[in-house]
């Protein structure tokens, strides 16, 4: 009875720090997705217009620093490094930039005669700067947590994506509806005159609740996330999981023992041979420079394609479609992220075979995203009630099948030691910059691709 008790308290314990890891991970990018999908709202009330999506795909490109300056130190100077004082800086900065935001997004000042809203573009600035470190600080210091705490980790990083979105569903942005101008504006007019004259325009729906009640929400998140970190720190059921005392403090001193212990202990993992002849320098040795390699390439392709290449022309791939397309595939695929990540607690494929095989099946659902995209907005079964199916189906599918090889990646990285988590997070953020360098020029300079009207628009 005594036994079973400890082990009902064990797994008690066991889900509260896999909810902590949740909460920890859904601080990662939860302030620039909701920004994105805030955008809506956003939009016709500042001097910018839709050119800030553009200025947003700069900035947070620009804020590429911050893991680059991370990455440095960790590879130069490791002692002067602290993670966990990084971490904290971090969450707070995104926790106030997201505050303010509140107060000031829609304030504009003369820049060179013309106005814009500085505020909003430096506060962005300042959240992607965070959102980007976090992929080369989070991920690593999940190492001082068991294996298994991971995963729940990759499932709070894809909720950051869901929660914005469904509470932007909840607020009831991007409602259009088709009003006939002409009607409405010229009512002396003889019915019989203006008959086949129509002038429909699109007319979003109010929001049920304010942008700033939202960046008041993202920030709450942010500070949620904080409470998750400090209790992942210091909790004591939590610090009873740490795989080593050594590794827990966060401090400089004897961060080199420390980190050459998160390299060398070895894990208890039956995908992997004991005892085994090291293959290469890398981590544990487990992976010639090869398949290193190849991991790399993988990580930075599927990053690209699922963050920044495919979802720059989501709108063109499905408005086409209508708006609950729109809508549903937006809500859809952020949910396929942690389902993805879900799926992989109970079903880990660590074949790099296998991971190859997914990476191919979802970019070729990301070419047929990217060509209907490319035909907008005239698609294939525009007309058709299968077209829209098929299209949330894509991407359904493109997401989960793409997040499903970033979590295993992350979590065969994970067992080669704190520095692959680093690069993972590095390799994150590359494949993201190329991917965003590739589609900025051919989305908003040299204009590919086109919306068409949601309420004139007719397909032959």
């Amino acid at each position: 009875m005594h036994l079973s008790g400890l082990l009902q308290d064990a797994s008690t314990m066991s889900m509260f720090t896999h909810m902590l890891a949740i909460l920890f991970g859904m601080g990662s990018w939860v302030s620039i997705n909701g920004l994105w999908v805030e955008l809506p709202l956003i939009v016709p009330q500042i001097p910018e217009g839709w050119y800030l999506p553009s200025y947003l795909s700069v900035l947070i490109q620009m804020a590429n620093v911050g893991p680059l300056f991370v990455t440095l130190i960790h590879r130069f100077r490791p002692s002067a490094f602290s993670e966990t004082a990084v971490i904290y800086v971090i969450i707070v900065l995104g926790t106030v930039a997201s505050f303010l935001l509140g107060f000031f997004w829609k304030e504009t000042v003369l820049v060179a005669g013309v106005p814009r809203s500085l505020a909003l573009l430096v506060l962005t600035f300042f959240l992607a700067a965070v959102d980007c470190t976090s992929s080369v600080t989070f991920l690593p210091f999940m190492m001082r947590l068991q294996p298994q705490y991971l995963t729940t980790y990759f499932i709070g990083e894809g909720v950051s994506g869901l929660l914005p979105a469904l509470v932007a569903l909840i607020q009831g942005i991007g409602v259009v509806h088709c009003i006939n101008t002409t009607q409405s504006l010229n009512h002396s007019i003889n019915t019989s005159n203006s008959a086949g004259n129509y002038d429909l325009q699109a007319q979003y729906q109010p929001s049920n609740f304010s942008a700033e009640v939202f960046f008041f929400f993202l920030s709450a998140m942010m500070l949620v996330c904080l409470v998750a970190f400090l209790l992942l720190n210091y909790h004591p059921a939590v610090v009873r999981e740490h795989p080593n005392p050594r590794y827990t403090t966060g401090t400089n001193e004897n961060s080199q023992s420390r980190r050459t212990w998160a390299e060398q202990r070895p894990m208890m993992d039956p995908f992997r041979v004991q005892n085994h002849k090291r293959r290469s320098s890398f981590g544990t040795g487990s992976y010639s420079w090869m398949q290193v390699v190849y991991i790399f390439v993988i990580l930075a392709w599927v990053n690209a394609l699922s963050n920044t290449v495919l979802p720059s022309v989501q709108s063109y791939s499905c408005l086409p479609y209508g708006n609950n397309a729109y809508h549903l595939s937006a809500t859809l695929a952020a949910v396929s992220n942690p389902l993805a990540c879900f799926i992989a607690i109970f079903v880990s494929i660590r074949s790099l075979v296998f991971l190859g095989f997914l990476t191919v099946l979802g970019t070729g659902i990301g070419s047929y995203i990217m060509l209907m995209a490319a035909l907008s907005p005239c698609p294939l079964l525009a007309e058709d009630t299968s077209g829209a199916a098929v299209m949330v189906l894509a991407w359904i599918f493109f997401i989960l099948s793409l997040s499903y090889v970033k979590v295993i990646i992350g979590v065969i990285l994970r067992d080669e030691g704190h520095s692959a988590l680093v690069w993972c997070g590095a390799v994150v953020q590359l494949g993201s910059l190329l991917g965003a360098v590739t589609m900025f020029p051919l989305v908003s300079v040299y204009g590919l691709f086109s919306s068409g009207d949601p309420c004139n628009t007719s397909c032959p």
